[in-house]
């Protein structure tokens, strides 16, 4: 195989760039084959900008079956991710889901298992991990270079969002369509990005605030408290009603501290591990040696088109996956078991109970109240928006 024939299942905002990009070439070894979405409008888009030699299904059951693709990308609604890749993979095909990898952790562990039985290259769009200051930093932690982990802060509420944004789509900001709010849309890329960077957390307690700053029963703001095994402690912070907002990670480490904020990380090194410093000092007010290394982002992050390369690159040569299918899991975990924390009103153990949250998500679901929306026709454009980018 030279190339990897690719069907788009969703062609939405990001199915329809993704198939921009792949139709322009852009992604080296990737063909693009066949577009699937159960909205005609769509469809006619698709066939109007993306010209012969695509086929076009409504129904994505029709495209795996066809034949016509070794791949596909998964870009429908967030509940569906899970089901429509455990058929891919029965159908044989790799496959690459947009995050989230779904709504509840239950569902997703099955995705994750037919990803295993299949044998099949699996990857997840986190595109953010692509972020080469992100990446810097996860390094420097994970081989020590930096101590262990006291504390971890991050505050990214710079992208606020008006009523118009979620009156664009009738699944938008709903239990039943999209899964959550602003953990469930927003969040997902730096859920991962921390747990990527700190490893997992072991306990949760958070606040969240349902219909806050806009007309919408999921919630617009949160505030997250975790602990890790080793008692360091974790606060995340967001909402999409603050402007200006804010982008700032801060890391507290036992040799020092870490800074990304305004397109740079800044790392303040001490001399001396500070748990010798605190145990051997004879001095009450001590003042040690700091040294102090910024690093500018020269080169913007490969993004989607990163991801797309690093899949395709995977299933040709074998390449390792920058963003594994399965460890989408992880910042999902987090997601739920924040709400599940705020819904008990109570800490969350993670491992979390699954089954609890499923359980109380399908009864929002269930009771789910429609809100009056004036929903307007998504303007389809197929190209990537800097909204899906690291945003400073």
């Amino acid at each position: 195989m030279d190339q990897v024939r690719t069907g788009i299942i969703g062609i939405g905002n990001m199915g329809s760039a993704h198939a921009m990009t792949i139709y322009n070439q852009k992604v080296e070894g990737m063909l693009l084959t066949a577009v699937c979405d159960c909205n005609e409008d769509r469809l006619q888009w698709a066939r109007e900008y993306l010209g012969d030699g695509i086929a076009f299904y409504k129904d994505y059951h029709l495209m795996i079956a066809s034949k016509c693709m070794d791949a596909v990308i998964i870009a429908t609604p967030h509940l569906l991710h899970p089901a429509v890749a455990i058929d891919s993979f029965a159908a044989g095909l790799h496959v690459l889901t947009e995050k989230p990898a779904g709504i509840d952790t239950l569902h997703v562990k099955e995705m994750n298992q037919a990803a295993k039985v299949s044998g099949k290259v699996f990857a997840i769009m986190l595109n953010q991990r692509t972020n080469p200051l992100y990446a810097k930093l996860q390094q420097m932690l994970q081989n020590g270079e930096l101590g262990e982990l006291k504390r971890f802060v991050w505050i990214v509420n710079n992208w606020y969002r008006s009523q118009a944004y979620y009156d664009s789509g009738d699944w938008r900001a709903t239990w039943s369509g999209e899964g959550g709010g602003v953990l469930l849309n927003q969040c997902p890329h730096n859920l991962d990005i921390w747990q990527w960077i700190t490893g997992m957390p072991v306990k949760i307690r958070a606040f969240c605030q349902y219909g806050h700053y806009h007309r919408i029963n999921v919630e617009d703001d949160v505030t997250i408290y975790a602990e890790y095994a080793n008692h360091a402690s974790a606060v995340f912070i967001s909402s999409t009603g603050e402007y200006p907002g804010t982008n700032r990670l801060e890391i507290s480490t036992t040799k020092g501290k870490a800074v990304i904020e305004n397109k740079a990380l800044t790392i303040h090194r001490l001399n001396k591990d500070e748990r010798d410093i605190c145990y051997q000092s004879e001095q009450g007010f001590p003042e040690e040696e700091i040294t102090v290394e910024k690093y500018e982002q020269q080169e913007d992050e490969t993004g989607h088109t990163g991801v797309l390369q690093n899949f395709t690159n995977a299933i040709l040569f074998g390449e390792e996956l920058l963003s594994p299918g399965v460890e989408g899991i992880k910042g999902l975990t987090i997601s739920n078991a924040a709400y599940l924390s705020d819904w008990t009103n109570a800490w969350v153990d993670i491992p979390m109970q699954e089954d609890v949250f499923y359980k109380m998500l399908q009864e929002k679901q269930l009771n789910e109240k429609e809100m009056e929306r004036n929903i307007k026709k998504e303007e389809m454009k197929g190209e990537y928006s800097e909204r899906w980018d690291v945003r400073w």
